[in-house]
């Protein structure tokens, strides 16, 4: 029996099969969700994987919100003024805002938040490298001292991709950025229950009767009012894909977030679920390498690989024949974006040739070294993935040890510097939204910024040089031909191997209604019925 069909069954017989511990979703104050993955960190600063990313945008506000037209919205601040020259910018916190500690939202809070975050996020860093002074004159406003006009500045502030900007109290935000912070306390619509997680298995939220929704307009992604309807909020792990879908027909949980394709057939015939898409831009896929150690610190090496990518293959290992779930012939841009183009994609272009690619790679040095590869088992669309990309490296020649592991260690060993033999990696494999690449402001897969770069630390500095020029650009047709110079360079460098794109689906429970777009988001949703 094919494993699609065998995931099929699964799931028409999972009602029966004994299901983890989970809350009633019936009770009309909770709101039960199965997430992607394990929750295994909770500092948003300190890692981009996105399931922590959803459960910091739970916890913490954000000054600005991003809407659905992708423009940044005053969020945590009433607004700001801009002097004449652009080198100065005043934000005035907004009244009500308090911390779930019970102490008032600070200037000072802020900006010390804003310097954790601009140590870790690539968008975050060059807002930080074009301020001279960012200070807190007082309690309600936030003043940049810029070096350079910084138009962007509320897009940085407002980031919906990885990293978000968390704002937590001062005392927390003086932790080193490199270093996890010790307590869950914010700002947000709801509060981390620390005493009722549960590793692997739950993790809990209590709305919070201190927060105060900002007043007027309509929700709209990030952007809004935040109104939370459901007293509790809890994330149940459930890392079998027919187990999870199973839960959410027979109504265990209300909202699945990501059901395995497989199943997707026979959930949409089920009248009490809605099959719902909750980000247009996709989901651009790559295999990352680590650029510190053998094979991959070889540029040469890196590009030999290029051939042997067929992202056809990866992409309907995740997601089937259904080409409406993902796209193929995808470069450094995801097709959505304004910066898309068809710069250098001849390298991804034509029939796959392994005995080239094997006779390319013994060329540029390669003797057999091992390739540690990260794969994540309980993270459907990752494992897809990885077994494909695994099988690319294997076809290619290469000698890979493959270490399956659950994504919450992958996400842990992969800030590790370490070399492979001592527990550190060679290649992962992820998805970022697709709104994360839409520029280089804040994409992480192309900074080559050394050790401050995203895991893998490439350091390249012609595309650190091309990211500087981008910003400066005085409109969208220069900043278009830098980004057409920028997937040159990437082809050059190549910081990670582009697999191609693909679609997620979310499920929910038909009763639920005000679901945003945008990124699993727990305000504005509500139970009828």
């Amino acid at each position: 029996m094919r494993r699609r069909d065998l995931l099929k069954t699964a799931a028409a017989t999972s009602v029966a099969l004994a299901l983890p511990n989970i809350g009633r979703a019936a009770s009309a104050s909770t709101l039960s969700f199965v997430p992607q993955a394990d929750l295994a960190v909770l500092d948003p600063v300190w890692t981009s994987a996105y399931v922590t990313r959803n459960h910091g945008f739970l916890v913490f506000d954000t000054l600005y919100g991003i809407d659905s037209s992708y423009k940044a919205q005053p969020q945590m601040v009433a607004g700001h003024v801009v002097d004449a020259d652009g080198l100065k910018w005043t934000l005035t916190l907004r009244d009500g805002l308090t911390f779930h500690d019970g102490t008032p939202v600070l200037a000072r809070d802020c900006v010390a938040s804003i310097k954790r975050w601009g140590a870790r996020d690539a968008f975050g860093q060059a807002l930080l490298a074009a301020s001279d002074e960012i200070a807190a004159p007082d309690d309600k406003h936030i003043v940049f001292r810029l070096k350079r006009p910084f138009p962007l500045l509320p897009d940085a502030l407002a980031k919906v991709a990885s990293n978000m900007l968390p704002i937590m109290p001062e005392r927390l935000a003086k932790t080193d950025p490199f270093t996890q912070v010790s307590e869950m306390v914010g700002s947000g619509p709801y509060r981390f229950r620390a005493d009722e997680r549960v590793p692997g298995a739950r993790v809990v939220y209590d709305r919070f009767a201190g927060y105060v929704p900002r007043e007027g307009g309509e929700a709209s992604w990030t952007a809004g009012p935040k109104r939370a309807h459901f007293d509790r909020v809890e994330w149940n792990v459930i890392p079998d894909a027919a187990t999870a879908a199973g839960a959410v027909q027979s109504g265990e949980v209300d909202w699945l977030e990501q059901p395995s394709y497989d199943l997707l057939p026979l959930i949409r015939r089920n009248a009490k679920l809605h099959v719902d898409l909750l980000d247009p831009t996709g989901f651009p896929s790559m295999l990352r390498f680590n650029h510190l150690y053998p094979p991959f610190d070889n540029p040469a090496i890196r590009r030999a690989l290029l051939g042997a990518v067929d992202q056809t293959d990866v992409m309907t290992a995740i997601a089937g024949d259904d080409k409406s779930m993902w796209l193929a012939d995808v470069g450094i841009f995801p097709p959505a974006s304004p910066m898309a183009s068809r710069a250098g994609m001849a390298v991804l272009e034509g029939p796959r040739d392994y005995d080239k690619v094997k006779r390319d790679l013994a060329a540029a040095g390669y003797k057999g070294e091992p390739v540690v590869a990260m794969l994540a088992t309980d993270f459907p669309t990752l494992q897809a993935m990885g077994n494909v990309g695994i099988d690319i490296l294997k076809r290619a020649g290469m000698n890979v040890d493959v270490q399956a592991m659950d994504w919450g260690t992958v996400v842990q060993r992969r800030a590790k510097r370490e070399p492979p033999s001592k527990g550190g990696w060679n290649v992962f494999f992820t998805s970022f939204s697709g709104l994360d690449q839409f520029t280089p402001a804040g994409y992480l897969g192309i900074r080559g910024n050394g050790a401050q770069a995203w895991f893998g630390w490439p350091t390249a500095p012609k595309l650190e040089a091309l990211r500087d020029q981008w910003f400066a650009a005085p409109d969208l047709a220069s900043q278009k031909a830098l980004c057409a110079q920028i997937q040159q360079q990437a082809f050059i460098d190549v910081p990670f191997l582009p697999l191609g794109a693909y679609y997620q689906p979310t499920v929910y429970r038909s009763t639920l209604t005000g679901v945003l777009k945008g990124l699993p988001l727990f305000w504005n949703v509500q139970r009828q019925g």
